[in-house]
């Protein structure tokens, strides 16, 4: 009982923070090249790699939010499930972990960021990668575990946002000291965790035989 509480738990905070991060993604629909972040890229806002990276990266992000979030609710396992899950790997593989890439190289801060961001896309990709190939071996563990790990990195866009939110309202940093700290408290942390969630599966799994 007090498993299912936990992740009825889980699940209501990982879709109320997906429908955050929807809400923070409306303002770009309108393509405009002066919305939110894009007020500090004007330096590369004339650049139409760069600008089309973006908004890939952005708007593909948030169905993969919605996506996985779906990938881990029960109800929805077999077809629905399945045909999800073929969407969310190919978008990260093709569409949203290049464009990421992309934006990566360019990642205010300097090196320190840029090092952060491109080691999260290779990750991203990586994962989601081994998490196909085991799928399609019919390893379902190794498939479970390497999904925790790709979405634990899709979840970065929200975690990102909220390690910047704490940090400039306890500390005030620097604004581009606070870019540079979160660009690695928002996925490092979430990869931690989603390796103890996998260690604790495993041991479940065992208990379980």
């Amino acid at each position: 009982m007090q498993r299912k509480i936990r992740n009825w738990l889980a699940m209501l905070i990982l879709a109320f923070f997906t429908f955050l991060m929807v809400k923070i993604t409306i303002p770009y629909l309108s393509l405009e090249r002066d919305t939110a972040f894009l007020k500090i890229k004007q330096w590369m806002i004339q650049n139409e790699i760069w600008r089309f990276s973006f908004f890939t990266h952005v708007f593909s992000s948030t169905f993969l939010l919605i996506a996985g979030f779906t990938q881990f609710y029960k109800p929805l396992k077999g077809k629905i499930h399945r045909s999800i899950g073929k969407i969310y790997i190919i978008i990260i593989v093709f569409i949203s972990g290049p464009a990421g890439l992309v934006m990566s190289w360019f990642a205010n801060g300097g090196l320190l960021s840029q090092t952060a961001f491109i080691l999260l896309s290779i990750l991203w990709v990586f994962f989601t990668v081994k998490a196909y190939i085991a799928i399609r071996n019919k390893d379902f563990i190794s498939h479970g575990n390497f999904m925790i790990r790709s979405y634990a990195l899709t979840l970065s866009a929200l975690t990102l946002r909220s390690w910047k939110y704490l940090l400039v309202l306890l500390f005030h940093p620097h604004p581009m000291d606070a870019y540079m700290m979160v660009a690695w408290l928002g996925w490092v942390p979430n990869l931690l965790i989603a390796e103890l969630l996998i260690r604790n599966r495993t041991s479940h799994k065992i208990l379980n035989t």
